[in-house]
């Protein structure tokens, strides 16, 4: 089994900042793949940034200037440093990890959400 979890979501101000985290443990060989997605209500869940093994990163447009996804190897732990939020930023983000469990197989798991409201 994988576990994967998430911390740092909160309320902030318009032109803000917040640094999410998610570490994943449990029957992993290998994490090829760690990403951030985020759904508002009413909306379906988009992607914010992804980062892999390589450390490659892509980001959706709406993330390219503010948001930085940077990755700790050694402990399979992901992290997303959010600023110049906005209030549009406000959504339950995801954690996504993809890669290899103990038994080679192709992994796909998802955190619980971390709540981050931009407000005033």
């Amino acid at each position: 089994q994988v576990q994967v979890v998430e911390s740092g979501g909160g309320l902030v101000q318009p032109g803000g900042s917040l640094r999410l985290s998610c570490a994943a443990s449990g029957s992993i060989f290998r994490v090829l793949v760690m990403g951030w997605y985020r759904q508002s209500p009413g909306k379906q869940r988009e992607l914010v940034a992804t980062i892999t093994s390589g450390g490659n990163t892509n980001y959706a447009d709406s993330a390219k200037g503010r948001f930085t996804i940077s990755r700790d190897y050694a402990k399979d732990t992901v992290y997303l440093h959010l600023t110049s939020l906005k209030a549009e930023d406000t959504a339950v983000y995801y954690c996504n990890v993809r890669g290899l469990g103990s038994k080679f197989e192709s992994i796909d798991y998802w955190g619980q959400g971390t709540q981050v409201t931009v407000s005033s």
